[in-house]
């Protein structure tokens, strides 16, 4: 027969303390002197006992899980995030419960299921949801939190990188190499990412003389890499010179599709940046020029503002947003040597 399993009851007898003395020795932040805990954990080390979360979160209220919901595991920007993520909330006794939701789906819908969850807080990158389904967990008791997203929701904090700031820093490092001819590919249209992106790229293109610039939609898939090159190119009028794709994977993939099927190169036909700084970045056949975004800051900060609005549920949301840096490699060139200012760009880091 197997040996039934030690309670807190057993833990409580043997350390000759209180039950209640048990449940605080293994709740982070109760008050119990450090004597008392010791006896507790040897207590129940000796006797092989663990502390029921369910039971616990039934007197706390709290479960120590954390919902992420996103939406694109695609991309290696996102899997790195929720590595970096899933590590520092560990750190801090919270864990990750994964919600995918499938590209294009509707989220609120696949979300409904995670208002019966019981979690602490619900995480959204790479999808959002409407300000409908945002009130419904407010009203659960389940703060928002976005990252890598911004939202007009004022129930939801967010952290995100300046992604305004990040592309008018492309724009004006490109026109600093002399490129007049331009062109922006766009992620999905109605994502903030995009949206943000590209008015920084087209904001700060506005005031310079002779610069044009085609738009083309890309919808942060590679698999449109080819059609998009060939809509680029294949006209009367030239091509552009330069490339602003609104995220690396789509930056890669064109490049790809530049170099081996229209036969151009990079940079020497048309230069090519992205956005994310994604480790294939700086593989030797691309050396991608790109606006890297400050995903060890980006998790901190979030971080911080889960602990917060699962301690204090009464606390304000906040929305962050940290600026990164450009990642100057080989995908850029000098296009009108007699007009580029060839000198280093001030927030440019050294090529990799």
């Amino acid at each position: 027969m197997s040996r039934p399993e030690p309670t807190s009851t057993d833990v409580a007898q043997l350390a000759g303390v209180s039950q209640s003395a048990v449940s605080r020795a293994f709740t982070e932040g109760a008050s119990i002197s450090e004597a008392k805990r010791a006896r507790v954990i040897e207590a129940a080390e000796q006797l092989g006992y663990r502390p029921n979360l369910i039971a616990r979160s039934l007197i706390t209220r709290r479960t120590g899980i954390i919902g992420l919901a996103v939406g694109d595991l695609s991309n290696p920007f996102y899997s790195q995030l929720i590595y970096k993520l899933s590590e520092k909330l560990q750190q801090r006794n919270f864990h990750l419960l994964l919600f995918t939701v499938p590209d294009r789906a509707n989220s609120d819908d696949l979300l409904e299921d995670v208002i019966n969850y019981r979690l602490d807080a619900l995480v959204l990158t790479s999808t959002e949801v409407s300000s409908h389904l945002g009130a419904r967990l407010q009203e659960r008791g389940i703060p928002v939190v976005l990252i890598n997203r911004t939202t007009e929701d004022t129930a939801s904090s967010s952290v995100a990188s300046d992604n305004e700031f990040g592309a008018s820093e492309v724009a004006r490092f490109l026109v600093k190499q002399g490129h007049r001819r331009l062109a922006y590919v766009a992620g999905i249209q109605n994502t903030s990412t995009n949206i943000e992106r590209e008015r920084g790229f087209l904001r700060a293109l506005a005031s310079v003389a002779g610069v044009t610039v085609q738009h083309i939609s890309g919808d942060y898939d590679v698999h449109k890499s080819l059609s998009v090159a060939r809509e680029l190119f294949d006209g009367e009028n030239a091509g552009p010179e330069a490339i602003f794709c609104a995220n690396d994977m789509m930056a890669l993939s064109l490049m790809d599709a530049l170099r081996y099927n229209l036969n151009l190169r990079v940079p020497e036909d048309v230069s090519v940046v992205g956005y994310d700084n994604i480790e294939p970045a700086a593989f030797s056949a691309y050396q991608l020029t790109t606006y890297s975004q400050p995903i060890d800051e980006m998790v901190d900060a979030a971080v911080e503002l889960i602990v917060e609005r699962v301690s204090s549920p009464g606390s304000a949301p906040r929305q962050i947003r940290l600026r990164g840096e450009l990642v100057v490699r080989a995908s850029v060139g000098v296009r009108h040597p007699s007009s580029a200012d060839t000198s280093a760009h001030p927030s440019s880091a050294a090529s990799a």
